[in-house]
């Protein structure tokens, strides 16, 4: 699985656990509804990417090499490209 589909499953499983914390403390106080819903969404993304800087790191680090590799790949086709173009 690419760095990619691994960081952002992780972020969404951690989004996912903390909606699922912020729901059911918040339920425990008030009455169900749309607003605590969106409470406890806006308490939910809020904290997972807090915690998702500390927690994600290497997944975050791995992404990031992963797409700095593409862009050193591509930029070398484009480079040798360009010098075969310019042989003629």
């Amino acid at each position: 699985m690419s760095a990619f589909w691994k960081y952002t499953l992780a972020r969404l499983g951690l989004f996912v656990a903390c909606f699922a914390v912020f729901f059911v403390v918040l339920s425990l106080f008030f009455k169900t509804d749309e607003t605590l819903v969106l409470l406890a969404a806006l308490g939910g993304l809020l904290t997972s990417a807090l915690l998702s800087f500390f927690v994600l790191r290497g997944l975050r680090d791995d992404l990031a090499r992963q797409v700095s590799d593409r862009a050193a790949n591509m930029s070398r086709r484009i480079e040798e490209s360009r010098r075969a173009e310019d042989v003629d």
